[in-house]
């Protein structure tokens, strides 16, 4: 059998540079779990400061999902129009200014604004840098890079109730550091950027051939060319955003959507306000912040579990389970709340261990069900709408706490599961093994939800 270049892109080992581009594409996920969850240990020192009603703690929680909602959405459009690597800085820079401009923020409004912008400047970055991984990775690696993003996600979630316990010993001002600190790991991440290539397929998409045969021979070596890649144009009939809705694409959009909103909401609020949901189930104080960041240490192994079945259990079992029994871990913490200690940490341990099969599929399924020339548009639009379910999720959390107990509250998460998993059996697909043109290629059934002739 003869091995063509074609074969050497779509099959081509792991290289140094893949390596490399995963690491900087993570920044975005890092920023976005540090920035949610240094909130919910800086909340305990703003609300008091601040006065704030449960109400306006709700929005400040939510602003950052709403930012994101508008981000991600802009983001898209912007990638598929003018290219990865021109908007895979500039938004990180924006985190940079929005961060610092944090710690002089005085006023509920002036605080949710910067946090809003933040927001925008996260959920821009996502379709941007997964769409630019997924157009560069072999199939074989794909899978597991692109949700290897979701665990860079925890770690800056882990790393963010690290640095806000430790900034709480600062004094009244500690929550002013905590919020300012993203700069940081932001500046790190817009140096390592810089440099990256455009992608090749969308340089060719685009008609510049020569600019994408020289990111070819960066990348792949002087014998390979644009000839080399799957024609997606030659497989199905150009696709543009509106398209999306109107055709068989529509399906998959519903789908991704649905499944990545109840996939998130449950986690983002615990994440905004881990430390008083902890607190409503008798861990106070620093006890809770540790529990936090213990929670968070298992989502990451969760995730990196799921990595390694991601390619061997195939996407569709792997999500199904996922929700199935994490979902009976947040019904159970709903049904005891009055539970021991020791079991409510066993049964959040045991949430976050086992929904990281979901986790990680945010990022893989939305950029393998797309072509390249719609692929950040639709991430975008599908992040954006599953941000509003979160950002509303994440607002209603003080007051449901308050109206209907941390019992209530767990069990309407356990309902957001159950909702996810009976989506994922009906409509979820299976891409496994498939080349990004062929998983994006649209079914012979046309039509039908999500892809629905693929996973049968």
């Amino acid at each position: 059998m003869t091995v063509t270049a074609g074969n050497r892109v779509d099959d081509a080992p792991l290289s140094r540079f893949h390596k490399k581009l995963a690491l900087y594409s993570s920044g975005g996920p890092f920023l976005d779990g540090y920035v949610l969850s240094i909130i919910g240990v800086a909340m305990t020192q703003i609300s008091p400061q601040l006065n704030l009603s449960n109400s306006a703690e709700g929005l400040i929680g939510a602003s950052a999902l709403i930012g994101i909602f508008l981000g991600a959405f802009a983001g898209g459009w912007l990638t598929d129009r003018f290219g990865r690597q021109l908007l895979y800085t500039i938004d990180l820079i924006a985190i940079i200014g929005c961060s610092v401009a944090q710690f002089w923020a005085n006023d509920p409004v002036w605080l949710f604004v910067l946090r809003l912008l933040i927001g925008v400047a996260v959920g821009a970055d996502y379709p941007i840098a997964t769409s630019l991984l997924a157009e560069f990775t072999p199939r074989r690696y794909r899978g597991p890079l692109l949700g290897g993003l979701v665990v860079m996600w925890f770690v800056g979630a882990a790393v963010a109730y690290i640095v806000g316990e430790a900034l709480l010993q600062v004094g009244d001002d500690g929550w002013r550091w905590m919020l300012a600190s993203a700069a940081l790991p932001a500046t790190v991440i817009v140096l390592l950027r810089h440099g990256t290539p455009e992608s090749p397929r969308w340089l060719a998409n685009k008609g510049r051939i020569e600019e994408a045969n020289a990111v070819l021979e960066k990348v792949y070596g002087p014998d390979v060319t644009i000839a080399d890649l799957p024609d997606e144009a030659e497989e199905r009939e150009n696709v543009d955003i509106k398209a999306i809705i109107r055709s068989g694409y529509g399906g998959r959009m519903l789908y991704i959507s649905v499944f990545w909103t109840c996939s998130i909401i449950p986690l983002f609020a615990i994440y905004a306000f881990g430390p008083k949901i902890l607190g409503a189930l008798k861990l106070e104080g620093s006890l809770a912040n540790v529990g936090s960041a213990l929670i968070t240490v298992m989502f990451m192994i969760g995730c990196l579990i799921a990595l390694l079945g991601v390619n061997r259990i195939g996407r569709r079992p792997l999500v199904i389970h996922s929700f199935v029994w994490s979902g009976l871990a947040l019904l159970l913490l709903g049904i005891f709340p009055g539970a021991p200690a020791g079991v409510v940490m066993t049964l959040f341990l045991l949430y976050a261990l086992i929904i990281g099969g979901t986790q990680i599929l945010q990022w893989i399924y939305p950029n393998e069900l797309f072509p390249t020339e719609v692929r950040g548009s639709a991430v975008g639009l599908a992040s954006s709408a599953s941000r509003i379910g979160a950002a509303v999720g994440t607002y209603l959390v003080p007051m449901a706490l308050t109206d209907w107990g941390i019992g209530g509250t767990m069990i309407a998460a356990a309902v957001i599961n159950a909702v996810g998993a009976v989506v994922s059996v009906f409509w979820a697909p299976e891409t496994r093994g498939m080349a990004l043109h062929e998983a994006a290629a649209l079914p012979s059934t046309a039509g039908q939800p999500a892809g629905h002739a693929a996973a049968v």
